[in-house]
């Protein structure tokens, strides 16, 4: 089995999927991924890596001689593996892991009818499409796919659970993951005046929110017990994105028992049980206000019974078959 990548090395939810699919798997699984290869940054986007040249990535394929083929992402690698799979009559299976339409809008002004013809190209062949929740599926399918296609849960390893939560006088607020402008962290940050905030982890955007919220606190990133203890050590999370096809950090902080308020969109609404687990809706601030009343316990309890990277592997090893 050969999974092919356009992003390994980098700190994100794609990568943390394949690499704790790997390590659940107890089968042999090779992946390709820019970083084995020549590479350059993207002028646009410089935390993606560019493969230089795109044979070689046929040539490490060809020598491999894969009998399955899961393409991972819609970049150049991704773009080889499905050229390789045509030329090779070799069926494949392709996931959808972020909103390009929706992305390259945000990034860049191009309008969002630019990028779904490219996208549904991509995958019309799949002979599986994984994608991480209903939302996407629904979504996907009104846009025109006719693929079969599949929801692909994700989990959380034991090492991101923090044994004992942490009790505060004052509400403190905590945000995890990749530092862009997209991910709409300025809507977390300007309530540094009213709470304590932290964000997680680095990325593009890191220092211009440093000089707009002087009170925010930036740790950079932060990963196993470590982060465990972030997540269990603050009364609410805070997921601001409109973008994210699911957010595998909203389930490591629910499996810490922290609640989690959001916009009601594609991922958080197919995560949160708006009540229980968190709150959904577009006045963000009301959102976490409600939060600090849910029962931590509780939502720490049911959580981590829910998302397990076991059941993840199963739902890939199902959809090669």
């Amino acid at each position: 089995m050969l999974i092919v990548s356009d992003t390994y090395d980098q700190v994100n939810g794609v990568s943390n999927t394949y690499k704790n699919l790997i390590r659940e798997s107890h089968d042999t699984i090779e992946i390709l991924h820019p970083g084995m290869f020549t590479n350059i940054r993207a002028p646009l986007y410089p935390e993606v890596q560019l493969v230089v040249n795109p044979r070689e990535v046929y040539l490490a394929i060809k020598r491999l001689e894969p009998q399955q083929i899961h393409i991972a992402t819609e970049g150049v690698m991704g773009l080889v593996a499905r050229s390789y799979c045509k030329n090779h009559s070799i069926p494949y299976t392709t996931s959808y892991h972020t909103k390009w339409p929706e992305f390259f809008n945000r990034l860049a002004h191009i309008p969002e009818s630019w990028i779904w013809p490219y996208v549904r190209w991509f995958h019309k062949h799949s002979k599986c499409l994984l994608v991480p929740t209903q939302s996407v599926k629904d979504e996907l399918q009104d846009k025109g796919f006719n693929n079969k296609i599949e929801t692909w849960t994700r989990g959380v390893s034991e090492e991101l659970i923090a044994s004992k939560r942490t009790k505060n006088i004052q509400p403190r607020l905590l945000s995890v993951g990749r530092i862009s402008k997209e991910k709409g962290l300025d809507d977390v940050c300007r309530l540094s005046d009213k709470y304590q905030v932290t964000v997680v982890g680095d990325g593009p955007y890191l220092n211009e929110l440093k000089e707009k919220y002087p009170k925010v606190i930036f740790p950079g990133y932060k990963f196993g017990r470590e982060l465990a203890e972030y997540y269990a050590s603050h009364d609410c999370f805070v997921f601001p994105s409109r973008v994210d096809t699911f957010g595998i950090v909203i389930i490591e902080a629910l499996c810490n028992g922290t609640p989690v308020a959001a916009y009601k969109v594609t991922g958080p609404q197919d995560i949160i049980r708006n009540g229980e687990t968190g709150y959904l809706g577009e006045n963000l601030e009301h959102n976490i206000e409600l939060c600090l009343q849910l029962n931590c316990s509780i939502i720490k309890s049911k959580s981590i019974k829910e998302w397990s990277w076991t059941k993840c592997l199963k739902i890939f090893n199902d959809s090669i078959k």
